[in-house]
């Protein structure tokens, strides 16, 4: 049972089941690394609403089939062709899958997600929300949006500003990929578990307790290279303009100077209001960090830079993307303040509608 929008989504592409007393969420479209859909995020809130308020349901768990990874964030190819069509789906999409993180925060049951493989963008907003988090060997998460000409959304930008030091920072404007350490130290996770233990794990949260099953199996996860790194990237990123970022990594040299590159080659529009979106999140709500991702996303889809990014990763794959304005000296701050203003009649009212619950 998907709920009344489950006919949005191929039956086949999110399963659920209940085993024992654990509700089981399987994204199953493998072959695309489980990126989410729209009918996807649909039929997920809905389902997880419903075992919310079923006694018969203790803890939920969310993973992904195949062996390459939970999910691989948003269907960007389908927004893609949303904006070459001037259509809404994409706004109506993250209106969906915004309610859906926001739910997730607030589970009232153990929401158990199987961070396997890669975890990236709307992967992350899907698992990070939620109460016990686990991470594997196998794990490639990121936030990396700055490549194709966007930001962090998700609530990820909040996660990203809570973490330690100006590691978050680091995180948004480089769009790395974490290792499971990586993770947990950025504090998007809170277990380590081999990944050849997650098929008995699954079994045993079938009828023990969350918290007690996790306990059983969890490890110690490997040195953070991010921990190691924090002294230069607290002094560089402390700043909150990002082209003083890139001259104080470029002063440091070394590896610090490598990540100056990698800064530079991403959307100079993308990078600034990431860093400005990081700055504002300071001190929100969820559902108020969410709020503010949606004003800035719908930007984003009017601008050129992610239509941009989009066309040069995935569509054309020449890895040459044309941003406009080409540097971060052309952003102004002009520039920046106008993706946060707000939206009128379009605004995400998601603190309203909690409140209201």
């Amino acid at each position: 049972m998907a709920g009344k929008h489950s006919s949005d989504a191929t039956p086949s592409e999110v399963l659920f089941e209940r085993r024992g007393t654990l509700g089981i969420v399987t994204l199953n479209r493998p072959q695309a690394v489980n990126a989410l859909t729209a009918g996807m995020a649909a039929a997920m809130l809905d389902q997880l609403s419903l075992w919310a308020d079923d006694d018969a349901v203790a803890a939920v768990l969310v993973r992904g089939a195949g062996d390459r990874g939970l999910c691989a964030g948003g269907d960007i190819v389908a927004i893609y062709r949303d904006m070459l069509g001037g259509g809404d789906a994409t706004a109506e999409f993250w209106a969906g899958e915004y309610r859906l993180n926001s739910l997730i925060s607030g589970y009232p049951k153990p929401y158990v997600a199987f961070m396997d493989g890669l975890v990236l963008g709307g992967g992350v907003g899907i698992s990070a929300h939620g109460s016990v988090r686990i991470v594997t060997e196998r794990t490639r998460m990121g936030m990396p949006e700055t490549t194709i000409g966007f930001v962090p959304d998700v609530g990820g930008t909040l996660l990203l500003s809570r973490s330690p030091g100006e590691s978050g920072t680091h995180a948004a404007l480089t769009g790395a990929h974490l290792s499971a350490a990586d993770a947990l130290f950025l504090g998007f996770a809170d277990h380590f578990v081999p990944s050849a233990k997650l098929a008995e794990l699954a079994g045993a949260l079938e009828n023990e307790p969350a918290a007690a099953a996790v306990a059983r199996f969890a490890g110690e996860a490997p040195p953070s290279v991010l921990a190691a790194q924090q002294e230069w990237i607290d002094a560089c990123y402390s700043s909150d303009d990002a082209g003083e970022i890139v001259r104080r990594l470029r002063a440091v040299g070394g590896e610090a100077s490598e990540v100056a590159d990698i800064i530079d080659a991403k959307s100079p529009t993308a990078v600034k209001v990431a860093l400005e979106s990081l700055r504002r999140v300071r001190g929100l709500s969820l559902e108020e960090a969410l709020e503010q991702e949606y004003r800035v996303g719908l930007r984003f889809l009017a601008g050129p830079d992610f239509r941009e990014g989009i066309r040069a990763q995935v569509v054309d794959k020449d890895r040459n993307p044309h941003w406009q304005p080409a540097t971060l000296a052309e952003v102004s701050r002009d520039d920046v303040e106008s993706y946060f203003a707000p939206l009128g009649d379009r605004e995400l009212m998601l603190s309203k509608e909690r409140d209201n619950v």
